[in-house]
């Protein structure tokens, strides 16, 4: 049995935390305990070493035998010792929250990342700032407690509570992440000045100015731990089943509620501190939980969620010690600790999703089954309206603008004959204009084939770590070159870096076999590393060009050339005749594994190939739109509620979909608050995000 099944839900008795623990479990139970806090001071005595103003190990060691001077004695109550403690602190909420987040939702992936909690936390501290909202005591906590509650509510009721899959708990909070993230990027952009400085606060930071925010916050983490504690006993009676728990007095659905909130407090408390420090929930249960099978009384939530607090500290501290060690005390301030964590924590998902059986249901929900038959007179109406739609989207987008223009204007510029305001004009629009068109086209075709080979319509090349791949690559060739890259290298650097991510998600998914579930959680993993590659990359590249970065990682047409728009026009020639000629495959991967092989398709070999066309289409459309989501999830499935299932029918509408989409969002982005511009990518997810909710709320039965 793999660790996922022995934590995503206990069915053997051998299995429970509840089993018998005697002297020795006790004993095993409190040297592990002993062990964890050995190293975690060994740990904290490091990194109080650590800093840029020289004081080493041998003046704290004078002032600790009082033969210290005032200076040394400045930087340690001014500096080190409140880094130290919040790394402390926060490593403690955030190990004791996702250890009850994993027992609540009986799911040993379920963590502050995986529910969206630091994501609503961090999109409600953006939306605060941006709007100058303050609150009397503790407001800042309040706000970020109430936007990490809503969003840990509204994952569990999506997934569908306890009884959620591994797979679709991800997808749910994944997506919702997305969206909220999408809309705090959207709100750094246009409230620069009053959210200066949250973009590196929301990759999580331990950077202290003095005291007051540890004193601040230890008490309501110490009240938390102890509140968990006291439900330590109904959750270990949850780990066996909701009915058992029932008979044996447990309120179920009350204990669930104080749990969450107990939880989020402790994510609110560490949010509030230091920003959203990745992963750190995740990491630190499971690596308690790894040593259930030595010592099994561990499982106890007693000992686990103490336990589980502990190695996330020693997780913290670690992480930022190891990081200031490697750069110089300087470079070090500039990388956030969050970035670290994320990096460890993806590795943990990968981990843990290679050896996951998922828990129930996820592929083909009830919204994206092939309804009835339509025929194929809709079907060319629908495909005639979406080239009529999509005439009139580059219309609007080459009419629209700071300076509106016409359509004579349009066609005097077609004939060579425009006024050189308009030539001005065009010159910079029309490659926006077919970039939008192409690159949603090659986005909502690559989501298309994504989901036949995953058969999962709520799977999209971001999720699977495509999309972030490509634009770590971009980002990789302009911040090394101090943005003197030239176009072909950074397409270039796009494409290779969406084909290596390809590479390692398929790779690590692959054992005996390919596993749908498990190529969308390694994915997940994978999109998460690259997102904490590319931030890292990010805060130490030059200040002044990353408002540039930003915006291109949002997905955004500014600025684009035609050699840019290029690739994408050949990559959608070869791969839209190859794709929809391969609509009879694509339906037959939509269905099992079995059907295919039955009728003599090599199947290992046509999802290599799929998967690879995939990869290149959205290495294209990212080096002409920058990173956009959600295109590759809503454009297929709309088309499959138009014209149903078959992709002889889905191919061509998504296509047009995705052209539609995202040309309009570029031009609503363009022109809502000119002079301002908003990225198209922000608009999408604007979009996008409601709508992966409302699907996942349709099928969450």
């Amino acid at each position: 049995m793999t660790l996922l099944d022995r934590t995503a839900t206990v069915t053997d008795p051998d299995d429970s935390p509840l089993e018998t623990v005697g002297a020795r479990g006790a004993l095993g139970a409190a040297g592990v305990l002993a062990l964890v806090t050995t190293a975690l001071v060994v740990v904290a005595g490091w990194h109080v070493t650590q800093g840029t103003s020289g004081i080493g190990a041998g003046d704290l060691a004078r002032l600790a035998v009082g033969r210290g001077d005032d200076a040394t004695w400045d930087v340690l109550v001014s500096s080190r010792l409140p880094r130290m403690l919040a790394g402390l602190l926060v490593g403690v909420a955030l190990g004791a929250a996702g250890a009850l987040f994993q027992s609540l939702a009986r799911n040993a992936l379920a963590s502050p990342d995986t529910l969206a909690v630091n994501a609503g936390a961090y999109f409600a501290a953006t939306l605060a700032a941006a709007l100058g909202l303050t609150l009397p005591f503790l407001g800042d906590s309040l706000v970020v407690f109430v936007g990490g509650l809503a969003a840990a509510a509204l994952v569990l009721l999506l997934a569908g509570g306890g009884a959620a899959s591994t797979t679709r708990l991800i997808l749910a909070g994944s997506a919702l992440a997305m969206g909220l993230q999408a809309a705090a990027g959207a709100m750094l952009l246009l409230f620069d000045q009053e959210t200066t400085g949250l973009y590196a606060w929301g990759n999580g930071t331990l950077t202290q100015l003095g005291m007051q925010g540890v004193q601040q916050m230890w008490p309501l983490v110490a009240v938390s731990l102890g509140a968990a504690l006291l439900l330590s006993r109904r959750l270990d009676l949850l780990a066996l089943g909701d009915d058992t728990a029932s008979v044996l007095g447990v309120r179920v659905r009350r204990t669930r509620v104080l749990g969450t909130v107990v939880a989020v407090v402790l994510c609110a408390c560490a949010v509030s501190l230091a920003g959203p420090i990745g992963f750190v929930g995740l990491c630190a249960p499971a690596a308690v939980r790894l040593t259930a099978r030595v010592v099994p009384s561990v499982q106890r939530h007693a000992v686990l969620v103490p336990l589980s607090g502990l190695t996330g500290a020693l997780i913290v501290l670690l992480a930022d010690a190891l990081m200031r060690a490697a750069l110089t005390p300087e470079e070090a301030l500039r990388v956030p600790t969050g970035v670290t964590t994320t990096i460890l924590g993806a590795v943990v998902l990968v981990v843990l999703a290679r050896q996951a059986r998922d828990a129930g249901p996820t592929r083909r929900p009830a919204t994206a089954r092939a309804g009835r038959r339509h025929g194929r007179l809709r079907a060319v109406l629908v495909i005639v309206l979406l080239a009529a739609l999509t005439l009139g989207a580059l219309l609007l987008g080459l009419m629209a603008g700071y300076t509106w223009l016409l359509v004579g204007d349009l066609v005097n510029w077609a004939s060579g004959n425009a006024v050189p305001v308009v030539e001005f004009a065009m010159d910079e629009r029309a490659p926006r204009v077919a970039a939008a068109l192409l690159g949603g086209a090659a986005l909502a075709l690559s989501g298309t084939v994504i989901q036949a080979v995953c058969r999962n319509p709520l799977a999209e090349p971001g999720i699977l770590g495509i999309t972030g791949g490509a634009g770590l690559g971009g980002v990789i060739v302009v911040t090394a070159t101090a943005g003197l890259a030239s176009t072909s290298t950074i397409s270039l650097a796009a494409g290779g870096g969406a084909l290596l991510a390809f590479a390692v998600v398929y790779g690590l998914s692959w054992r005996r076999g390919l596993d749908s579930d498990r190529l969308v959680l390694v994915g997940v993993g994978v999109a998460s590393l690259t997102a904490a590659v590319t931030a890292l990359l990010l805060v130490r590249a030059n200040p002044w060009d990353t408002p540039k970065f930003f915006t291109w990682m949002s997905g955004s047409t500014y600025d684009r050339q035609w050699p840019q728009v290029v690739p994408v026009l050949v990559a959608l020639l070869v791969a839209l005749p190859l794709v929809w000629l391969a609509h009879r495959e694509l339906d037959l991967l939509s269905l099992d594994d079995d059907t295919p092989r039955l009728v003599g398709i090599r199947l290992e070999r046509v999802r290599v190939v799929a998967l690879l066309g995939a990869a290149v289409l959205t290495s294209t459309a990212v080096s002409a739109v920058g990173v956009v989501a959600f295109i590759g999830l809503v454009a297929p499935h709309a088309a499959r509620a138009l014209v149903s299932g078959r992709h002889l029918r889905v191919v061509p509408v998504a296509v047009l979909l995705g052209a539609v989409l995202l040309s309009l969002a570029d031009t609503i982005g363009r022109t809502a608050i000119a002079p301002a511009q908003v990225p198209a990518g922000l608009v999408v997810a604007a979009i996008g995000a409601p709508y992966f909710v409302y699907l996942l709320y349709r099928s969450r039965g």
